[in-house]
């Protein structure tokens, strides 16, 4: 059995292989791939992404990267296409083939296939040498020298590469569709990821209490403010406009200082010019100014005035944190 410095060696040295194997692919990168990308950015069609065994994997990857960022796309398996699938490609679709040897009997098959209904073939291959590459109309060449299994079997150095590409292929059609982070918000509207790029302030601070005290409040009455909006906070208005903030640490550190409060108000211990933020702002961006200033609460406005709190849990709780 290895021991824990064993272990961690061969992890450091699969990390170094695959990360070489990676850099390496920019020397790869020729006039195919920019080719390539300017004949899917101008199809009418969808994007065709095939590939067998674990080359399949990473089709159905990039497959829902491209889905995600602005260019529609389908998983075809290699086997299942030469026993009906193949009906699924229109006429104005680009297919690209996934295959580290591009060599496979399925491959072989189904290239001629595609090529007969005159669909582009893009092929992201190790072996720009082989079948695949040879009936390809562009080649992206994904070698790798070898795999990080230690017979030389196992698909990893080479799956990674292939992954990398279509990374790559995802990130130029983003760039040239001018894809934003409004378009990507619409085609993730689920889970944390989702919530960081379309909820606002707005919809967290809307359910919470509204807080507020004016500056000749009793200290009294902004100990009860506090308590009962539950919040930790509270703002010091005038006119319906933010002059001040009071937190529960301020009321702590008040009553270490002074033995009678009767004769205080919210002006004598409030802090003035509190940060705060607009009610239409998102919620990450009242995330960066929390951590920024180290706080816990800020208090949102809406056309100058005084429109609530969002508290630190509330984004925890939403799962932007």
């Amino acid at each position: 059995m290895k021991d824990k410095n064993s272990i961690i060696k061969i992890a450091k040295q699969t990390i170094k292989m695959e990360s070489e194997a990676i850099l390496n692919l920019a020397n790869l990168i020729t006039d195919d791939f920019a080719e390539a990308i300017e004949v899917i950015y101008k199809s009418k069609g969808r994007v065709i992404i095939t590939g067998i065994g674990k080359s399949a994997i990473i089709a159905n990857k990039i497959v829902a990267t491209l889905n995600s960022t602005g260019t529609p796309a389908i998983f075809m398996h290699a086997a299942d296409a030469i026993h009906g699938d193949l009906g699924l490609i229109l006429k104005d679709d680009i297919v690209i083939c996934i295959s580290k040897s591009g060599n496979t009997p399925e491959i072989k098959v189904l290239v001629p296939l595609i090529k007969s209904s005159k669909n582009k073939i893009i092929a992201i291959t190790g072996n720009i040498n082989s079948f695949l590459g040879q009936q390809a109309d562009f080649i992206l060449n994904a070698f790798v020298e070898k795999e990080a299994c230690p017979n030389n079997l196992a698909p990893t150095t080479s799956t990674t590469a292939q992954l990398v590409i279509g990374d790559a292929l995802a990130v130029c059609l983003l760039e040239l569709r001018g894809f934003s982070s409004n378009d990507f918000a619409k085609y993730h509207p689920g889970g944390a990821l989702g919530k960081k790029l379309y909820l606002r302030v707005q919809d967290i601070s809307s359910v919470n209490q509204k807080p507020k005290v004016y500056p000749d409040t009793t200290i009294k009455n902004v100990i009860v403010e506090i308590t009962e909006k539950m919040l930790g906070v509270t703002a010091v208005i005038e006119n319906n406009k933010i002059i001040g903030i009071i937190t529960d640490g301020d009321l702590r550190r008040m009553l270490s200082k002074v033995d009678d409060f009767s004769k205080l108000s919210a002006r004598d211990i409030m802090s003035p010019n509190p940060k705060r933020i607009k009610n239409n702002a998102m919620a990450v961006d009242a995330l960066e100014i929390m951590e920024t200033n180290e706080i816990s609460q800020l208090l949102v406005e809406e056309d100058g005035n005084y429109a609530g709190v969002v508290h630190l849990h509330d984004l925890i709780k939403e799962g932007i944190i």
